[in-house]
C-alpha cells in the first residue's frame, strides 16, 4: 500500500474545519504515501498558513488522479468532494471536524490509527448509489448527480408547490406541499429524516420519496426500487421553485420538467474494518442512552 496518492479536499471558508489536517498529511507522507492537494483548498490553506513548509502537489480537481480521496470537514464537505470526485471510481476517506459527521464519521484523533490500518489493507470501502436529475430546458437535458439527494422546494414568498409524480410512466399522486425529497438510503439520514422520512440501511437499493409539509395528512414517504424513473411536473402561482441537489440551490422556472433516476456510477466510502451502521446510528442518534 506504500506509495499511493491521496487526494485532499476540503472546507474553504472555515479554517477550524480543516485545523487538523497538518497532522494527518504528516502522518500519510511518514507512512509512504503521497499527497495531493485539490487547488482551490490548497489556496485557501495557504492562506491560512496551514501548509507552512509542506509543499504538496496542487491539481484542480479536473486532473486530479489518486488511489483516496480525503475529505476534511463535516458532512456537506464530503458531498461536494463527491461532486469533485465525479464518476473518477477514487474512494473518499471522511475525515470529522463539522457537527454530526454521519458520512463523514472518523474523527481526527482516530485518523493516525486509521492510515496504519488502512496501509496495511485492513479497510473496507461501502458503495453507496447516486440519483440522476436531468432538467428539460428547450429541449435539452442537462443532468447532475446527488449522493444525498434531489430536493423540490417552494421559493420563501411562494404558497405551496404542486408536485405530479409519475413513476415508469405510471401517475403515483400530485404532491400540495412545500415541496418534496427525494433521497437515496445515504440520505435517508439527511433532509429526508428531517421531514419525517424513514432512515433506511445503505446497502438498500431504494428511492425514498418524502413530501415536504404536505397539505393532507395522509400523505406519506415512500419507498420503492432505485431501477424506476421518476417524472416531476411543478406548477406554482409565483411560476418558479428552487431545486437543491445535495445543498445546491438554484431558481428554475415551472415549465421545467425534472427527470430523477440511479445514476451510472457509485460512490466509494472507505471505513475502518469494524465500522457498523448501526455503530453510527447508536453514536449520532444516541439509540439506547438515557439521559435522565
Amino acid at each position: 500500500m506504500k506509495n499511493k496518492t491521496f487526494a485532499f479536499f476540503g472546507n474553504t471558508f472555515q479554517i477550524s474545519k480543516s485545523g487538523n489536517i497538518r497532522r494527518v498529511m504528516e502522518d500519510i507522507t511518514l507512512l509512504g504515501g503521497k499527497i495531493v492537494v485539490e487547488k482551490e483548498f490548497a489556496d485557501f490553506l495557504e492562506k491560512a498558513g496551514s501548509l507552512h513548509d509542506l509543499a504538496p502537489i496542487r491539481l484542480p480537481s479536473s486532473e486530479i488522479k489518486a488511489d483516496f480521496a480525503v475529505s476534511m470537514g463535516g458532512d456537506g464537505t464530503f458531498l461536494e468532494t463527491a461532486r469533485q470526485i465525479g464518476d473518477k471510481q477514487i474512494p473518499i476517506i471522511g475525515i470529522n471536524t463539522g457537527r454530526l459527521g454521519f458520512i463523514s464519521d472518523l474523527m481526527p484523533n482516530d485518523a493516525s490509527a486509521f492510515f496504519k490500518d488502512l496501509m496495511n489493507g485492513n479497510y473496507d470501502i461501502e458503495r453507496r448509489t447516486l440519483l440522476n436529475a436531468s432538467f428539460s430546458d428547450c429541449e435539452e437535458w442537462q443532468s447532475f448527480c446527488a449522493l444525498n439527494e434531489i430536493a423540490v422546494l417552494k421559493h420563501d414568498e411562494s404558497s405551496m408547490i404542486d408536485i405530479t409524480t409519475h413513476v415508469d410512466g405510471k401517475y403515483l399522486t400530485t404532491y400540495r406541499a412545500d415541496g418534496l425529497v427525494v433521497s437515496t438510503p445515504t440520505g435517508s439520514t439527511g433532509y429526508s429524516l428531517s421531514v419525517g422520512g424513514p432512515i433506511v440501511a445503505p446497502d438498500s437499493k431504494s428511492i425514498i420519496i418524502s413530501p415536504i409539509a404536505a397539505h393532507s395528512l395522509a400523505v406519506r414517504p415512500f419507498i420503492m426500487n432505485d431501477d424506476v424513473k421518476i417524472l416531476l411536473e411543478i406548477k406554482s402561482r409565483s411560476k418558479n421553485f428552487m431545486i437543491a441537489i445535495d445543498g445546491k440551490s438554484k431558481s428554475l422556472n415551472d415549465s421545467i420538467k425534472i427527470k430523477i433516476c440511479k445514476a451510472p456510477y457509485t460512490i466509494g466510502i472507505v471505513r475502518q474494518k469494524q465500522h457498523s451502521f448501526f455503530d453510527t446510528l447508536r453514536n449520532k442518534l444516541l439509540w439506547g442512552a438515557d439521559r435522565r
